[in-house]
């Protein structure tokens, strides 16, 4: 628990050092914290706060920066950010009430691309949005023996996409056994989505006989693997923003690891599938995310909703000496237009 002294002094350090870059030294606190503190005073409380690992000291400077877990701090308990009313544009800065207009509905991958493009100039970071998902409902499952132990799991969709996982079972099992688990599960499971199953499939389990039940739970995970790697409803915009990242753009070896991730892209996607079951924005400071792990890196999501439904998620990934009150007003709202813009299509 820090003082009232302390925590004025480390919102005004975090303060300065975002809009600066620039190390924070004593007397710069002394002139913009309004407390009627001494240097030295002011030391010694910089010197507890480094203690507990909310400040750092460059070896090339006397003065302090903030740590990963300062800016945690200072994100949960010292920022205040109004969110902006889609219809209030005057009280919007001019480049935030000019993006309102820029999602056109008439294509909900040209929304997406627009809303990418859009997150990473208004942050001059890298904006990234997933793409409405599909319902992962399957309208048609089917289990064929391969060869001891293997069985091949064929999952249909509604729309009639097809999607084939081999699965690896405990024990092995006839193709008769096979035939009475897809009538089974198809007379009483199709048309739900993979999460329905699952959540179905808790409170069923007991009353499953061992082997449904087994091939129930492997058609969930090979559902739920077909899902996690449709990693082609990722859209990212602006990655060589990081290349100006002061600190940052001459770390090679972290940008290439970084650019594989947004190559990849099945690790980010399955972040943005975790921040779409939380509410509102949601901050990942310094590799918290552990899909971006890097200290000098921040991530700030929101998930989307289309008719009331959540289908996606959208985010600025950025450094940590970012201004966090701007990043979250704009992830927010561009949320809100891009819910708008794919509602009116």
């Amino acid at each position: 628990m820090l003082d009232d002294r302390a925590r004025i002094l480390l919102k005004t350090l975090v303060e300065r050092y975002i809009a600066d870059g620039t190390p924070v030294g004593s007397r710069t606190l002394s002139r913009t914290s309004g407390l009627d503190l001494s240097p030295a005073t002011i030391r010694n409380v910089m010197a507890d706060l480094e203690e507990l690992g909310l400040i750092a000291s460059p070896h090339t400077s006397s003065g302090r920066i903030p740590t990963a877990r300062g800016y945690r701090l200072f994100v949960d308990t010292m920022l205040t950010a109004r969110p902006y009313a889609l219809d209030d544009l005057a009280h919007m800065p001019p480049d935030v009430a000019a993006a309102s207009g820029q999602l056109h509905p008439d294509q909900p991958q040209r929304v997406i691309a627009q809303a990418a493009n859009l997150l990473s100039s208004l942050s001059s970071f890298v904006g990234v949005v997933t793409a409405p998902r599909k319902a992962s409902v399957f309208h048609h499952i089917e289990f064929l023996r391969l060869g001891e132990r293997r069985v091949l799991v064929i999952l249909v969709a509604p729309d009639g996409d097809v999607q084939n996982r081999v699965i690896f079972t405990a024990r092995d099992h006839t193709q008769g056994e096979l035939v009475e688990a897809t009538n089974f599960l198809n007379a009483h499971y199709a048309g739900l989505t993979i999460e329905e199953v699952r959540e179905r499939l808790k409170r069923e389990i007991d009353a499953l006989r061992g082997e449904i039940a087994t091939l129930m739970q492997a058609a969930v995970q090979a559902g739920s693997e077909v899902l996690a790697e449709a990693t082609d409803n990722v859209v990212v915009s602006g990655e060589r923003n990081l290349l100006t990242v002061q600190d940052f753009g001459n770390d090679m070896t972290s940008l290439r690891r970084l650019f594989d991730v947004f190559e990849q892209k099945t690790e980010l996607m399955r972040l943005l599938d975790v921040s779409s079951r939380a509410e509102g924005v949601r901050i990942y400071i310094g590799g918290e995310s552990h899909v971006v792990p890097f200290e000098e890196l921040s991530v700030v999501t929101a998930p989307y909703e289309v008719d009331g439904r959540i289908v996606g998620t959208l985010g600025v990934i950025g450094p940590t000496r970012m201004a966090y009150d701007r990043m979250i007003q704009i992830v927010d709202i561009t949320s809100r237009l891009v819910g708008n813009a794919l509602s009116a299509k």
